[in-house]
C-alpha cells in the first residue's frame, strides 16, 4: 500500500511539445546547445578584424583541420575571403570582454576591437590573443556557401595551447563559464583576496 501511495506522489514526466521547424522555434532550440566562445581573428595592421563564433568544431585530426560558420553579410566574411588564413582564439572564462568586443552588436569596428587584450602575431601574419586558452592558425582550405552563412574549412599549420582554467561559453542566450577563471583559482588557493591583486 505504501508503494502505491509513493507512486500516486511522484510528478508525471514532462513530455516536450513537438513543433514545425521554422526560424523562430529552431533559434530557441539551438538556445540549449551549450557553445564554446571563440573569436575568429583576420588580416594584420590597420585591416585588422575579426568576429565571435560560438559555431566552431573540430572536422579532422588527419589531417588536422576545424570548420567555422561565419554569416556571409558580415564585413568579417568579405575579409576572409580575401586574406586566406585566420585564427581562431578560443577563449577563457575571464574573457566575457574580449567576446563582446568582437561580436555583432558591438559598436567597435575593424582594428578598434583589438584595442583591450593582449596581442601577439602568428607566423601567418594574423594577431592571436597571446592568453587564450588555445589558437589555431589556419589557411583557408575551402569555403562552402549555404543560405545566409559560409562554412569555412581550415587547415591547421600551427597550434598554442594556454594556461588558462576554464571556458566562456554561451547557453540560452547568455555568457557563462564552464570550470575556474585563473582569479577564481587564485582566489580559492588563497593567493589574494577577492578584489585584489
Amino acid at each position: 500500500m505504501l508503494s502505491s501511495t509513493v507512486h500516486r506522489l511522484q510528478p508525471r514526466a514532462l513530455r516536450p511539445t513537438v513543433a514545425d521547424a521554422d526560424e523562430k522555434t529552431f533559434r530557441e532550440a539551438m538556445r540549449q546547445l551549450a557553445s564554446g566562445v571563440c573569436v575568429v581573428t583576420l588580416c594584420a595592421g590597420e585591416r585588422r578584424t575579426g568576429l565571435t563564433a560560438t559555431s566552431v568544431s573540430s572536422l579532422s585530426a588527419e589531417p588536422p583541420t576545424l570548420l567555422v560558420c561565419v554569416n556571409r553579410a558580415s564585413s568579417s566574411y568579405a575579409a576572409l575571403a580575401f586574406s586566406g588564413v585566420f585564427a581562431v582564439n578560443v577563449l577563457a572564462a575571464d574573457q566575457r570582454e574580449i567576446a563582446e568586443r568582437f561580436a555583432a552588436g558591438s559598436c567597435l569596428k575593424a582594428a578598434e576591437r583589438y584595442q583591450g587584450g593582449s596581442w601577439r602575431a602568428l607566423p601567418s601574419g594574423v594577431s592571436c590573443l597571446a592568453d587564450s586558452i588555445a589558437v589555431f592558425d589556419c589557411e583557408v582550405d575551402e569555403r562552402i556557401e549555404r543560405h545566409s552563412h559560409a562554412i569555412v574549412i581550415g587547415r591547421v599549420r600551427r597550434v598554442l595551447l594556454g594556461a588558462a582554467s576554464g571556458a566562456l561559453i554561451y547557453w540560452r542566450g547568455a555568457y557563462d563559464q564552464l570550470g575556474w577563471s585563473k582569479d577564481e583559482v587564485s582566489r580559492a588557493v588563497g593567493l589574494f583576496p577577492s578584489g585584489g591583486k
